[in-house]
């Protein structure tokens, strides 16, 4: 059984490479299906139960150049977590530090250096712009959104 942390999981397919726990242990997919909100995930030349549980609590890791290309504009957590929120006009709010999925859409948590918690839908329009390069993402608060503070 397979908790998804991201999209990538839904790429794979019989004989994509994965990569296993703390060592990366490289294997190969058998077969993967939904199956109660998670993924079953079948190795090759795991053949029984016994074997299977070597691999319980293990990460299961995609290498990007092995996942399926995500559409413009979206983005894998691992590349947007930790990035620097701001404003468009510049106001810090801290650091993305979580990201919960909802049934709409995600929510970002953002922490600031006091440790507060802002919480931001990840919408269009809301988030303006995703600078990975410069390890921050722009966004325009809806009105009301701020003034909290």
């Amino acid at each position: 059984m397979v908790r998804a942390y991201s999209e990538a999981i839904r790429s794979l397919e019989p004989d994509s490479p994965v990569l296993l726990g703390e060592d990366r242990r490289p294997e190969q997919v058998q077969s993967i299906r939904p199956h109660r909100g998670q993924f079953l995930l079948y190795l090759r030349g795991c053949s029984d139960r016994e074997m299977a549980e070597t691999f319980r609590d293990a990460d299961v890791q995609v290498r990007l150049e092995d996942a399926a290309p995500l559409p413009e504009g979206v983005y894998y957590h691992w590349q947007i977590l930790g990035l620097q929120v701001v404003t468009e006009q510049g106001q810090s709010l801290g650091e993305l530090v979580e990201i919960l999925e909802t049934g709409a859409n995600d929510v970002y948590v953002v922490r600031d250096a006091a440790g507060r918690e802002r919480l931001l839908p990840a919408i269009r329009s809301v988030v303006a712009q995703v600078d990975e390069q410069a390890g921050r993402l722009v966004v325009r608060p809806l009105p009301g959104l701020l003034d909290s503070d």
